[in-house]
């Protein structure tokens, strides 16, 4: 991060919550496209899409050096089976099934790799139909399963990643995603987990992208409050069941060709088609940009709870608590562990500051080590993020019944000792 892109988030940050969680406009549905690595920076990135939360398309020269693109692909550009088969025949993965709805998304099941491939084989033999219906293998942890494989290098721009920085420290699970699926395959609408970034870059394929800026989503609801499952279906344009949809604007349309990068903003709603058959690969992540969406993503999820539960508020024993236990059941996260998460974060941040990150270090956390690529500025931009949110989640009135000063260390302790380290840092 260079120092004008500091200042530019100094300004642009100037408490916890940001404009970027308000609506976005873009000139006539217009989204970058990123030609030349050379040419385009972290700083360039961070001022013009992470801040304002614009998505954008990098182009294929962004992945042409990826194990992956060499090797997963054949001369034609189709799916290489034969190598999949080799190397991952015997993993088992996430696939479900497109053509049927189930609670507002795809059923899934679990299955070994080497028969989704047959299945994907078959499928193409009889002109894309079966009777299993239309397979789509997604949600797959390859990397976490298979570090050793030479897949993939995450660019720069993507490298200031607090879920996976997280996640990974507690060795439980990640948001690295690896989907394949044939022509005609799709994801249903939807908003990506903790509203976080996303980062999906087609290995082989082509896909259709429709997407809609935050607070759009809510013309397209129903007179119940609920979203479609899909946005193309005919039925959105009866009034009398989408009151509003006639106010939503057009999505934001983008065509991924191989090899290509799409970045999709935090908060921003979309539904995905893959025209092809298609290999991608796909990150969900968290930073100082968009860590304040997060934290009030996670004050409606609770806020949801609460309603849901609210008759037995008087009866029920420990009912705050109870909550919590729900939210984390539901959402994946919950109050006390976003503070754990927060806690992490800014923690190495002062690792990378007070200079401990020594040769040996980086290369057993490649997190510290890419947080300290980004530069000593970067560090301090995350350092005072975490600060803001941190205050506004020691404040909250559902986080002061958790008795958070049991918690280690207490919220005071730790802004106060984060609020010296940025002192220090910035003399």
């Amino acid at each position: 991060m260079d120092r004008a892109a500091f200042a530019c988030s100094t300004a642009f940050f100037r408490d916890y919550s940001s404009a970027s969680h308000g609506a976005v406009s873009l000139p006539q549905g217009h989204v970058d496209y990123i030609e030349k690595v050379e040419s385009f920076s972290y700083s360039d990135f961070f001022r013009d899409y992470l801040i304002p939360n614009h998505p954008c398309v990098f182009s294929a020269k962004f992945t042409e050096g990826w194990g992956s693109r060499r090797n997963w692909v054949t001369r034609d550009g189709k799916p290489n089976f034969d190598y999949l088969l080799q190397h991952f025949g015997k993993a088992v993965v996430p696939v479900a099934n497109c053509d049927v709805k189930e609670y507002n998304s795809n059923p899934k099941e679990q299955i070994p790799l080497k028969e989704y491939i047959s299945y994907w084989k078959e499928y193409i033999k009889k002109n894309y139909h079966s009777p299993r219906g239309c397979l789509y293998l997604k949600d797959w942890h390859l990397y976490r399963a298979f570090p050793e494989q030479d897949v993939y290098t995450t660019p720069i721009y993507f490298t200031s990643d607090w879920l996976n920085e997280y996640w990974d420290a507690k060795g439980l699970d990640d948001y690295r995603f690896v989907y394949m699926g044939p022509k005609g395959s799709w994801t249903p609408f939807h908003a990506d987990v903790f509203r976080s970034y996303s980062w999906s870059a087609n290995i082989c394929g082509k896909k259709k992208w429709l997407l809609y800026p935050p607070r759009q989503e809510e013309y397209l609801r129903d007179r119940h409050g609920n979203l479609p499952f899909d946005v193309t279906a005919p039925g959105l344009q009866d009034s009398s069941v989408y009151p509003r949809y006639a106010q939503s604007c057009p999505p934001v349309e983008i065509i991924q060709e191989a090899g290509e990068i799409v970045f999709i903003p935090s908060g921003w709603h979309h539904q995905v088609y893959n025209l092809e058959d298609t290999i991608s690969i796909n990150h969900n992540w968290v930073n100082g940009c968009n860590v304040a969406i997060m934290w009030s993503f996670l004050q409606d999820e609770l806020a949801a709870v609460q309603r849901e539960i609210s008759e037995w508020r008087d009866t029920m024993e420990d009912w705050h608590l109870q909550c919590q236990v729900i939210m984390k059941s539901c959402t994946g996260i919950n109050y006390k562990e976003f503070y754990n998460f927060l806690k992490v974060i800014a923690e190495n941040r002062i690792s990378v500051l007070n200079h401990v990150l020594d040769e040996e270090a980086s290369a057993k956390n490649t997190h510290r080590a890419a947080t300290s690529a980004l530069g000593m500025l970067h560090a301090v931009f995350d350092l005072k993020r975490a600060v803001q949110v941190l205050t506004s989640l020691n404040a909250n009135e559902d986080f002061k019944k958790l008795n958070p000063k049991s918690l280690s260390p207490p919220p005071e302790a730790l802004l106060h000792h984060l609020k010296a380290a940025i002192d220090t840092a910035l003399l």
